[in-house]
């Protein structure tokens, strides 16, 4: 398989997630709000337009190639407390712990594929050709 192909076809995959989580939230916006500030989250309104931008943003940068290493980091970046704040299974009740372990393992997992992406983006595999 051609290699364009290959990074075309992983941004696809990898931004999924965060275009469909971000265009999710839109219409719940204000129980979104309302559960980040409930995980004490300051300025839970901001904090979810900041997120709307980073999750809906930057999944289409990823998406499209266009300035993709920076979406990238950004939203590998942005998962650190993401994950950490929604994701800390050492923290909750034993029944909970397994399902809460996938996920952090999940985001862990992915921001591994947008550090790949960051270094093997279109800007950088263009150039090379």
């Amino acid at each position: 398989m051609n290699s364009k192909w290959q990074l075309f076809l992983g941004r696809v995959l990898l931004s999924a997630i965060f275009i469909l989580s971000g265009l999710g939230k839109l219409p719940h916006f204000q129980a979104v709000a309302g559960i980040m500030a409930a995980k004490g989250i300051p300025l839970a309104t901001v904090a979810l337009v900041i997120t709307l931008f980073i999750e809906i943003g930057g999944g289409l940068l990823v998406l499209t190639g266009y300035k993709a290493q920076y979406a990238a980091l950004v939203i590998a970046l942005w998962l650190v407390p993401v994950t950490l704040v929604f994701h800390h299974f050492w923290g909750i009740p034993a029944d909970q712990q397994q399902e809460q372990m996938v996920n952090f393992l999940k985001n862990v997992a992915i921001m591994g594929g947008l550090l790949i992406l960051a270094y093997a983006s279109p800007e950088k595999t263009e150039a090379k050709t």
